[in-house]
């Protein structure tokens, strides 16, 4: 049987979700924000009860995942580690070292508690019960699920919200208002000088046109990227993000005109489609290719432009997955469920 056929179809609107509010539910990750929003973001739209466990397992477990053993300080039930505690009726993992760690609670339960991956393990569709990757992912199989865009956590009620009661740091700002996210350095990316000064010069096209940026940056962001960002927001006018009080990353969106993102974040891009705004992606070379081919639905959606220092004028339905991923999950661990009622 099919993906395709054993659970709903991504493009179609989702069904009402099931109550599962009686699930208990742990999230596993190793603390990465990228892999923990999503799966926060789908236990958030069920209205699951669940804990974050993170876990950091030692040398040599943690260079062996995603194939090895748990830490053995983590073994689940034992009182001092990242498993302990009575075991869960479900499970949402997340980044190649929270494998192991789910692989060893699907067999201290026995196959009880349900399993779920969002992306690829490494280690085969069999991993989890429920396995969610991106499109523009190779793993296929009865229990994967695909969308475009991934999981999150910037819900239509929370951009309404911050639509009704704006941030009093960006409300005054002229119009257009354009939101600016900055990704960062990686083991397979990084910010060259060219291309720092290529966003830099392109950004103040926009702000010589009468834009007024908001802007964000990342851990990752280098901090001379930092600093001339910050310059250009204070000789400009506008707002610039330095961490110093909360993030207004949501409100940012919300009131946007346009999103300038860059392309090293499929996360960022994702949730900056979630908003119906125009979305101006800065293109870095060694962007992932499977990135590239997220990008490349999404300009075919409408939804997408490269960033050359001007607005586009882009119209199209805000595009958001989470609702389909969480419905499709809660049918399997329904099913899940049944079969050990």
């Amino acid at each position: 049987m099919s993906a395709a056929s054993a659970m709903p179809s991504p493009n179609a609107a989702p069904a009402p979700l099931p109550d599962l509010s009686q699930a208990r539910t742990w999230i596993v990750t190793d603390g990465k924000a990228g892999d923990e929003n999503q799966c926060v973001g789908l236990a958030e739209t069920l209205d699951l009860p669940f804990e974050v466990r993170r876990v950091s397992p030692r040398p040599p477990f943690g260079w062996m995942a995603p194939w090895g053993p748990v830490d053995p300080r983590d073994q689940p039930g034992d009182r001092r580690g990242s498993l302990a505690g009575p075991l869960p009726d479900l499970l949402i993992a997340s980044g190649r070292r929270s494998v192991p760690y789910l692989r060893a609670v699907r067999e201290a339960s026995q196959g009880r508690t349900f399993t779920a991956f969002l992306k690829d393990p490494r280690t085969g569709h069999d991993t989890a019960n429920f396995v969610w990757v991106p499109d523009y992912d190779d793993l296929r199989g009865p229990n994967v699920f695909t969308t475009l865009t991934p999981p999150h956590q910037v819900t239509p009620e929370r951009l309404d919200e911050a639509r009704r009661h704006p941030d009093p740091r960006l409300a005054a700002l002229p119009w257009p208002r354009i939101a600016v996210l900055i990704g960062g350095d990686s083991r397979h990316l990084s910010y060259r000088p060219a291309d720092m000064r290529r966003l830099l010069r392109d950004l103040t096209k926009l702000t010589d046109g009468g834009c007024s940026l908001m802007v964000t940056v990342s851990r990752r962001t280098p901090q001379n990227l930092r600093d001339a960002l910050r310059t250009l927001v204070v000789t400009k006018g506008g707002f610039y993000w330095d961490g110093a009080s909360s993030n207004p990353y949501v409100p940012m969106l919300a009131i946007a005109d346009a999103i300038v993102v860059t392309s090293d974040s499929a996360n960022m891009v994702g949730e900056s489609v979630s908003t119906g705004a125009p979305v101006l992606l800065f293109d870095l070379p060694k962007t992932y290719i499977r990135h590239r081919r997220l990008f490349a639905g999404l300009a075919m959606a409408g939804a997408l432009k490269p960033f050359v220092g001007r607005l586009e004028a882009l119209q199209y339905t805000p595009l958001d997955a989470t609702p389909v991923i969480a419905q499709a999950m809660a049918k399997a661990y329904a099913d899940h469920r049944a079969r050990w009622a």
